[in-house]
């Protein structure tokens, strides 16, 4: 029950973020607005703070709101709500474990020592 109530938690948190997003980007993405205009209006909403989808005071760049504009014109609504962020660890566990053993091997090993033998062993090493 705990993991499906913090995932529509993560899904609604994601919907605020894009409802923000949108509510922040609509005027300047009517397709009425010429090149200039449309310029204009994204170099205004830059230049101010919005109230967050959280209530924290946020700063947006011209290049993201340029971004967002894009992305509703391809995709809607849903190009606007983030994605979810991926629980699991890209690191195969295999080499986790071949990392800890090397560390436990030598507890004296640093990072930067287990990440060359990985990288020599496997022929690459995870950052």
């Amino acid at each position: 029950m705990a993991a499906n109530e913090e995932d529509s938690k993560r899904v609604e948190r994601a919907r605020a973020v894009g409802l923000f997003r949108y509510q922040l980007i609509r005027e300047a993405a009517d397709p009425a607005h010429s090149i200039k205009a449309r310029g204009a209006l994204v170099r205004k909403l830059a230049a101010v703070e919005h109230m967050g989808p959280f209530g924290r005071p946020v700063r947006v760049s011209r290049q993201t709101l340029d971004r967002w504009i894009r992305d509703w014109r391809r995709g809607g609504f849903d190009a606007l709500v983030p994605s979810p962020r991926q629980p699991s660890s890209r690191t195969p566990g295999e080499v986790m474990e071949l990392a800890v053993a090397l560390k436990r091997e030598n507890p004296a090993r640093t990072p930067v020592g287990i990440a060359r033998i990985l990288r020599a062993q496997l022929g690459w090493a995870p950052d």
